[in-house]
């Protein structure tokens, strides 16, 4: 088995209509690790002029689905939830998925949302089924 390089992983996320629509840049993954970002801009916003959480959860969600593609096998969220701490500072988000385990068929992440001061503004945590399939596909697909 072989794993994906960040920069397969990068062009295979660049399929994510969504998260490219919504404007999230994966940075980079691998090992079970993901890092992605967020330049926020007006329509990110809710009716109280704050980001709108589920822009917050998009940006998490990409980084814990490269981060768990990295190992090698395709994996697909069986669980995922998250807090939300406090408003963000400035005009960036941050999102850095890290592996907590993984075996054979699951795998559990935790990734931390930041602003661009370093403020930690919510703790997103997600588990994945590991599929026997191989993520190989990933450079065909591209």
């Amino acid at each position: 088995m072989i794993k994906p390089t960040s920069e397969t992983l990068k062009r295979y996320f660049k399929r994510d209509l969504f998260a490219h629509y919504v404007g999230i840049e994966l940075i980079e993954a691998h090992n079970g690790y993901a890092k992605a970002s967020l330049a926020i801009k007006e329509h990110h916003l809710n009716g109280v002029g704050r980001v709108h959480g589920g822009v917050i959860f998009t940006l998490a969600d990409l980084a814990f689905a490269a981060a768990s593609n990295s190992q090698g096998r395709v994996a697909v969220a069986i669980s995922a939830s998250i807090q939300f701490l406090r408003a963000p500072k400035g005009d960036r988000l941050f999102a850095e998925a890290r592996e907590i385990s993984c075996d054979h068929k699951l795998a559990s992440y935790e990734i931390t949302v930041t602003d661009e001061t370093g403020e930690i503004i919510s703790v997103f945590q997600g588990m994945v089924y590991r599929k026997k399939e191989t993520t190989d596909y990933f450079e065909k697909a591209l």
